[in-house]
């Protein structure tokens, strides 16, 4: 085999001992509505961060999309919620209001054990239904 040949093998071969973590979750949009007018503020300030809070004010759909890319990173994670907090898992816009994701606390060190350090997140929304696609690599 040729030195450029094995070397693209070897460059081939780190890429595919890369870890990959995803995870996908819907919600109805209703549902959520339906929590914070039975709830209220203790709904809220218990699964949003204080800026993730005042990034989506009163826009249910916004607050769905979270949602589900809180539960999709915990997923990915391998977790679910319960090992990780809400609030360790947050979602920002950046300055182009793509969302962001930031984890703190347990599930920052969750990541850090799985090797995983890079995450991407998607979220979609319809009149009725949020969605979230999270994606780790490390």
């Amino acid at each position: 085999m040729s030195t450029g040949l094995r070397s693209l093998w070897q460059d081939r071969s780190e890429v595919y001992m890369m870890k990959l973590a995803t995870g996908v979750d819907l919600i109805e949009i209703a549902r959520i509505e339906e929590v914070i007018s039975r709830h209220g503020k203790h709904y809220l300030e218990r699964i949003y961060t204080p800026a993730e809070l005042e990034q989506c004010g009163k826009r249910t759909e916004s607050l769905a999309g979270r949602f589900a890319a809180k539960e999709a990173a915990a997923k990915a994670l391998g977790s679910g919620i319960g090992d990780v907090a809400w609030q360790e898992v947050e979602i920002l816009g950046d300055e182009q209001n793509a969302p962001k994701l930031t984890l703190h606390g347990a599930a920052k060190q969750k990541a850090e054990e799985l090797g995983l350090v890079t995450w991407s997140v998607s979220i979609s929304h319809s009149q009725s239904h949020s969605v979230a696609v999270v994606v780790a690599i490390g």
